[in-house]
């Protein structure tokens, strides 16, 4: 299967640890070059010398999303780059569980999970109209259309989604060759990540979350979302214009897939 991505860009933010990094990872496969953003150097190092391997460029900038500079600095990252492939993948719940939080809280959560996404799109969409091709492939979850974790993340999440149908809408009568999609997870484990922490400290409660939520009886892999999320930056993708695609072994429950299970 071509995916006819060969020595494009893609920029994949939070791309050096977890879904991020399978993401680029995979990407690299394809042979694409790979951009990523970061909290520390250090996972941009590491991740440089895994991807070596595959003879593609990567670089990457640390970022913090929650600090006032952080669009400038990619900005100034990015000034020399054409960038074609958009994943908006950084986001976390920022362990912000109480729903009575403050509106301080409710902004860190929002930045980090939705007005990232939008402000890297309204950067980067122009020079793709521009160039004339460009996908964006925006990292969502399942909180973002069930009640399902902190309400801050299930509302940011859910603002994602609704971003991405919509927008995908707009960018298709607009600029055909430039499509948004979006992927969203189940519970996926990632090195030292919520549930990976829970498994190894309270297996009993990943024990009876894995029964009553996972029709599998298992959380996902990175390795089991990257690939949705490159063909989803591939020329396949030609007509996935606001797509919202599950990846999540049947957990989603506003989907009912427990009434066919029995």
């Amino acid at each position: 299967m071509k995916l006819g991505i060969d020595r494009k860009n893609a920029f994949i933010t939070g791309g050096a640890n977890g879904i991020g990094e399978a993401i680029s990872t995979d990407l690299a496969k394809a042979g694409v070059n790979i951009y990523v953003t970061s909290r520390t150097k250090k996972n941009i190092l590491k991740l440089k010398k895994k991807l070596k391997k595959y003879k593609v460029k990567v670089d990457g900038v640390t970022v913090d999303f929650l600090r006032k500079n952080y669009l400038e600095k990619i900005k100034k990252f990015l000034k020399s780059k054409k960038i074609e492939i958009l994943v908006n993948n950084a986001g976390h719940n920022l362990n912000i569980t109480n729903p009575y939080c403050s509106k301080k809280d409710w902004n860190n959560v929002m930045e980090l999970n939705f007005f990232n996404s939008v402000n890297l799109c309204n950067y980067l969409i122009p020079k793709m109209k521009k160039n004339g091709w460009g996908r964006i492939v925006n990292i969502t979850s399942c909180a973002g259309l069930e009640n399902m974790g902190p309400v801050t993340y299930g509302v940011a999440k859910s603002a994602l989604t609704a971003y991405t149908r919509t927008m995908g809408r707009i960018l298709a009568s607009e600029a055909k060759n430039l499509v948004m999609s979006a992927v969203f997870p189940g519970v996926v484990i990632t090195k030292g990540g919520h549930w990976d922490k829970i498994l190894k400290n309270d297996p009993n409660r990943a024990k009876k979350y894995l029964k009553e939520r996972m029709p599998i009886g298992r959380f996902g892999k990175p390795s089991e979302i990257s690939p949705i999320v490159v063909f989803h930056c591939s020329e396949l993708a030609s007509f996935s214009h606001g797509a919202i695609v599950p990846a999540d072994a049947g957990q989603s429950r506003h989907y009912m897939y427990f009434n066919y299970l029995s």
